[in-house]
């Protein structure tokens, strides 16, 4: 099974100790709207949470033991959509960062 499906089905059940697995301990998401780095506790909490995004036509467009680039639509809390594309860094069998380009997507 492919390392960001692991991640992903471990946020889908809600399985911090299956999450933190996966990411590097040194593991952080560049988010590029504020430059803020979130690490890895931050993000699990917030994934973790009732609060979680709800992801939606989830697609690996390519991973290898360097990188993986995903695309899927992301609805938050307060109803807002984006169409997210992630690439995720990967060392030695752990995702060590990922970074996000995300397009607001009108509410219908």
């Amino acid at each position: 099974m492919s390392l960001i499906q692991k991640l992903y089905d471990a946020q889908e059940n809600k399985d911090l100790e299956k999450y933190n697995e996966v990411l590097s301990e040194d593991y952080y998401w560049l988010q590029h709207s504020t430059g803020k780095h979130i690490t890895r506790e931050e993000l699990g909490k917030w994934f973790m949470s009732d609060d979680a995004p709800r992801t939606e036509n989830q697609r690996i467009i390519y991973e290898n033991d360097e990188i993986g680039v995903v695309h899927s639509f992301v609805t938050f809390k307060d109803g807002s959509r984006q169409a997210v594309l992630i690439v995720y860094i990967i060392k030695d069998g752990k995702i060590i960062r990922s970074e996000t380009g995300a397009t607001n997507i009108p509410n219908k």
